[in-house]
């Protein structure tokens, strides 16, 4: 077993899957999770609601402005993918986000840049990725189960929008790291991604220290 400290860091597109991978990772090795889309979100969230520019909002944001569901949403998703693209905000963050990833437990943290940029040196990089269809249509069901009034063909659109914005920003575009495990999820459900993901980390000498 290995004795360093475990790192997960997990990236990926919007709606692959990466989240809830992380939430049952985290759980499973008893590690603090961070989904740093949170932080954009917020971000952009309070920037629309405050008036205040984007870079200004991420100097002081706080743990506790991650905690109001609103985030959850795709209006804060959409908000958070814009102000994501610029270097001050992600430069205000990135103390905030490597604080969290180097405490002396481990952590996982899920994200577009945790690989390449928030934490190069983590133990076991990740990289959920599936087409852009599956994706839509989990998004399209995630959205209807909440109530939401929407249509596929707008959900397609604005994903294939936010994954340009994510991956041609100038600032810590979305890409997998050299080293990071592909993970596609387009054909795999929550338990099949878990499992391959857990042989995967499990290969590099990692074990849970429960039962």
């Amino acid at each position: 077993m290995s004795k360093a400290p475990l790192v997960i860091a997990i990236d990926g597109p919007s709606a692959a899957g990466k989240g809830t991978l992380a939430e049952r990772l985290a759980s499973h090795f008893s590690l603090p999770h961070l989904d740093t889309g949170l932080l954009y979100r917020a971000v952009g969230y309070l920037a629309e609601k405050t008036g205040r520019e984007p870079a200004e909002v991420a100097a002081g944001l706080q743990a506790a402005d991650l905690a109001d569901p609103v985030l959850r949403g795709d209006v804060a998703g959409q908000a958070g993918s814009k102000v994501a693209a610029i270097p001050e905000v992600r430069s205000n963050l990135l103390k905030f986000q490597k604080q969290f990833s180097s405490q002396p437990s481990g952590a996982v943290l899920d994200g577009r840049d945790i690989g390449t940029v928030i934490c190069p040196d983590a133990a076991v990089k990740l990289f959920v990725t599936a087409s852009l269809e599956s994706r839509a249509e989990r998004r399209y069901r995630e959205l209807r189960g909440r109530g939401g009034d929407t249509i596929k063909p707008r959900v397609l659109a604005e994903m294939a929008e936010r994954d340009r914005r994510d991956s041609e920003r100038a600032a810590a575009p979305l890409k997998a790291a050299p080293d990071a495990y592909l993970l596609d999820t387009s054909d795999m459900d929550a338990d099949a991604a878990f499992a391959a993901a857990l042989a995967f980390i499990e290969g590099k000498g990692f074990r849970s220290s429960g039962p």
